[in-house]
């Protein structure tokens, strides 16, 4: 299915719903067909056509929807690039897409003069917000050009988007996403429009994520109106909740947890919420269980995938959160294990967990996790190395860890490249990071390896306190969380040095710059015993 005919049929289906609530714009499927229609005419107009790449620089807002669908109409590909990215790290990107043209707001006008000189193409430049020296103006662009629908050619495997991981690792890789990489997920995983069905869907997470992009398709897919906002604040998050009456959320861990322990969290105002998804990093134990608490009304939903997968491969559904006070102890215990899960595969995708040599591990055996579908990437944009690394006889290797209990729920342990290796025994990271959060003086923690002469790496947690939870020094509170943990856990995997900082370094989404980490704090470490 072609991603253009999600807006097609959803307009005609209910062209006076609202698809988009922008900072005061309200705009129906009607007219959003419309302004894509008009900007895809543009476009054409100006020399963009089949395979050409059209990229973006903003936060969100109604025009980067427009921008996505109007690629798909005009069978080129859709760019959305991090508008967090450094100067150096966009001029990367357009160098390596070479888009035709560029999507830019306002924010990033001098910013994007500035490495004009050191790019290898010459884009054309639309101002989304205002005019801008000699840049096309975008809204200009729109009164302009004609209204009239496009009728896309491309299949189904023809590449549509062209999205950039985060680069926690290094330079960004462009993963191709096809046309099936979004309506395979989509059709098999979300209800389509109906009529007499309306929802409301708050979109946070940023559109230049595959879960934020993902998001908009399934929204305008199942007729939900998307209600954006450019970046997540806590509490401009619960005035849209509260006034708009939303009825799902998609959050990151410390969007959630952002949200709970702000000083302006009320529940009883945020009654509206039917479905909270979350993903893209690892939720803290202690997060989920207090949100569940906090909203026993709502249905949390753990999504797992990423960028090459094009979003969501497992998932831990609602029930699998309900934990009643009345259920036996040790049924409740085991639910709440459970919520340490990344669930069970979706149906439209397969999911293996295997070992070195891609052989299938046995129930409750470490291994990496690989997928095989019709959605997953076609490859990284111009990196036929890397793209021979990770796709292996039709599997996509993740580069997670993890193992998979006897009812098919799968436990994360890491990331490959994060896993330590100490005096030949294999300690994941995450693991350990879980059982400090659970200590009640720790906020966050990671879990790095640190390189030793006698035992190849030793365990290093960075830690970050949590504020007025213990009066004990630096120097007390470590040697209680190295006990606390060879309490819990084998003693080779327990920390041997624990380093306090203000906050854990992290990419947009949440997660935690390992890389970042090792740099900083790789000196020896003393063993604590």
């Amino acid at each position: 299915m072609n991603v253009a005919e999600f807006l097609l049929v959803t307009s005609a289906v209910v062209p006076d719903r609202e698809a988009v609530i922008f900072e005061g714009r309200r705009i129906t499927f009607a007219q959003l067909n419309e302004r894509a229609n008009r900007l895809a005419n543009g476009l054409a107009a100006m020399g963009v056509g089949k395979g050409d790449r059209i990229a973006t620089v903003q936060v969100n807002c109604n025009e980067l929807a427009e921008a996505a669908f109007a690629a798909a109409k005009l069978d080129a590909v859709y760019v959305p690039m991090n508008f967090r990215a450094k100067a150096d790290e966009i001029q990367f990107m357009i160098n390596d897409a070479e888009p035709k043209a560029v999507l830019i707001g306002k924010r990033y006008y001098e910013m994007m003069e500035s490495i004009q000189k050191d790019l290898k193409s010459k884009p054309m430049y639309l101002a989304l917000e205002g005019p801008y020296k000699n840049w096309v103006e975008y809204e200009k662009l729109l009164v302009g050009a004609s209204p009239d629908d496009l009728f896309p050619s491309a299949t189904d495997e023809d590449l549509v988007v062209l999205m950039f991981t985060a680069g926690t690792t290094g330079t960004p890789k462009g993963v191709m996403l096809t046309h099936n990489s979004f309506s395979s997920y989509i059709v098999n995983n979300v209800e389509p429009v109906d009529p007499g069905t309306e929802e409301k869907n708050i979109l946070t997470v940023p559109m230049y994520h595959i879960a934020g992009l993902q998001a908009v398709m399934a929204g305008v897919y199942g007729g939900r109106t998307l209600v954006v906002q450019r970046q997540f604040d806590p509490e401009e998050w619960m005035n849209l909740v509260k006034a708009e009456k939303v009825d799902r959320a998609m959050m990151v861990p410390t969007m959630l947890k952002q949200l709970i322990e702000h000083p302006k969290f009320n529940a009883q105002a945020l009654q509206s919420l039917k479905v909270i998804t979350y993903g893209a990093a690892p939720m803290p134990l202690e997060v989920i269980k207090r949100a569940i608490r906090l909203f026993p009304t709502t249905r949390f939903i753990n999504a797992f995938g990423q960028t090459e997968t094009a979003s969501t491969i497992t998932m831990l559904p609602p029930d699998a959160h309900d934990i009643p006070a009345t259920l036996p102890p040790e049924e409740q215990e085991r639910r709440f294990k459970r919520l340490g899960s990344i669930g069970r595969p979706l149906q439209d995708v397969e999911v293996r967990i295997v070992d070195e040599v891609g052989n299938e591990v046995s129930v409750g055996q470490q291994g990496e996790i690989v997928a095989r579908g019709q959605r997953l990437m076609k490859g990284y944009w111009k990196r036929e190395a890397a793209t021979k690394e990770t796709i292996r006889g039709g599997w996509l290797y993740t580069g997670d860890l993890g193992y998979r209990d006897d009812e098919g729920y799968i436990y994360l342990s890491g990331r490959s490249k994060d896993f330590i290796k100490r005096g030949g025994e294999m300690v994941a990271p995450e693991e350990v990071e879980q059982t400090l959060m659970s200590h009640p003086a720790v906020d966050e923690a990671a879990i790095i390896g640190v390189p030793d002469a006698d035992w190849g790496e030793r365990v290093r947690a960075i830690a970050v306190r949590k504020p007025g939870a213990s009066k004990l020094t630096d120097a007390q509170l470590e040697a209680e969380l190295i006990e606390y943990c060879r309490q819990r856990l084998s003693s080779f995997k327990k920390p041997e040095s624990v380093v306090f900082v203000k906050e854990l370094p992290r990419n947009p989404m949440g997660k935690v710059l390992k890389r970042v980490l090792r740099e900083q704090f790789s000196q020896p470490v003393v063993a604590k015993g």
